[in-house]
């Protein structure tokens, strides 16, 4: 859009003073408008001349396209007794619709790019702010996180909400009251959680471990197709190590659990290689039918490693690979089922780097990630 000047439709004289609505104050601060308005040359200057004439101060500009024309966001301080009725009466007058005004923050007054790029850097540091950076990136009223089989993504109510799919079971919610979403920002919030979603995809992805004799270990997700491996893992694992893991007697895996061990419900298995062998399996469940994209609910975890392999840091290295991935699913509090009396969880915990309270007398463990450790920090690379 063209910022010329052009003739005026009116100009306006200021009076010495505004009279004021019955139901609204003076007021100095800083106003957001959203104008819609024809997209040809010389609308634009002619509402900055406008503005101009009133005494109002513009400190920001945004131009949005919208079918049919644009939409401008325009961030002004308007001049002292001025009201929101009396300026959207003027724009009115120039052949533009005032769609929203809303009251706004100076802060809110950067560069939009870099603006949107500390959000994303925000919910990847702490995933279970992702509908707190949402609001933000949409200027939202309200974000809510809800089960995707009651965000009815269909609903827009006349552009004021929008839904989006996070994963397999959670949306967000979004709602503006002062002016409808356009598609531009809608864009910018797919784009924002589309990112997110690489960066969990990318989290659980393969790294290498080292062993603190210098073996190389692999450490990935574990795939039905692993199920041969880890019934090995199991036949090597002594009576001793399998009723530490299972608080059960039992001598080999039943194959009818190896499914459910590998692709838990709501949770996801962790293998370490090396080699051809899984040497360790580390199992994430979510222990609450909510899912943990809005950072509620406790992830349980387990461990197993086999004999030969225990007290040389895979553990550790698992545990704290788990700890990365809740992190990113947004869990911020695991729990682990122990042996009462045992406390080599509670110590490999220590290890990884989080924070754990002392095992209780029937053998709950509960473990916190530190807000302050980011994914990074807890051993991924």
């Amino acid at each position: 859009m063209e910022i010329g000047r052009a003739p005026r439709s009116q100009t306006v004289e200021m009076p010495d003073s505004w009279p004021l609505a019955a139901d609204e104050e003076a007021t100095s601060a800083t106003w957001r408008l959203r104008i819609r308005m024809d997209d040809r040359p010389g609308m634009l200057a002619r509402i900055a001349i406008r503005m101009a004439d009133l005494e109002c101060n513009i400190l920001g500009l945004a131009v949005l396209p919208v079918p049919g024309g644009v939409l401008d966001e325009v961030v002004i301080r308007p001049a002292s007794g001025l009201t929101k009725p009396q300026l959207i009466k003027a724009i009115e007058e120039e052949g533009c619709e005032c769609s929203a005004v809303a009251d706004a923050d100076i802060r809110e007054l950067v560069d939009a790019s870099a603006a949107n790029l500390a959000s994303a850097r925000r919910a990847i540091d702490d995933p279970s702010r992702c509908a707190d950076v949402l609001r933000d990136v949409l200027a939202a009223d309200l974000v809510t996180v809800v089960p995707l089989a009651e965000a009815n993504v269909a609903r827009t109510e006349g552009g004021h909400r929008a839904a989006f799919a996070v994963d397999a079971g959670t949306a967000l919610v979004a709602r503006r009251r002062w002016a409808p979403f356009v598609q531009l920002e809608l864009a910018r919030a797919e784009a924002l959680l589309g990112l997110l979603d690489s960066v969990r995809v990318n989290v659980a992805g393969p790294v290498v471990a080292t062993s603190s004799d210098g073996a190389a270990i692999v450490l990935r997700l574990g795939q039905p197709g692993d199920a041969d491996a880890v019934s090995a893992l199991h036949d090597r694992c002594s009576k001793g190590t399998l009723f530490q893991r299972y608080q059960m007697g039992m001598s080999t895996m039943p194959r009818r659990w190896l499914h459910r061990l590998l692709m838990p419900p709501r949770g996801e298995s962790l293998l370490a290689v090396c080699g051809r062998e899984v040497i360790a399996v580390g199992q994430l469940v979510s222990s609450s039918g909510r899912p943990a994209s809005g950072g509620r609910g406790i992830a349980e975890i387990s461990l197993l490693v086999e004999d030969a392999w225990q007290r040389k840091g895979i553990g550790t290295a698992l545990l704290a690979r788990l700890a990365a991935i809740a992190a990113m699913r947004g869990h911020r509090k695991l729990m682990a089922v122990t042996l009462p009396g045992r406390d080599a969880t509670y110590r490999t915990a220590l290890r990884a780097g989080l924070a754990a309270d002392a095992p209780e007398e029937e053998g709950l463990l509960r473990i916190t990630i530190p807000p302050v450790l980011t994914p990074r920090e807890l051993g991924v690379r």
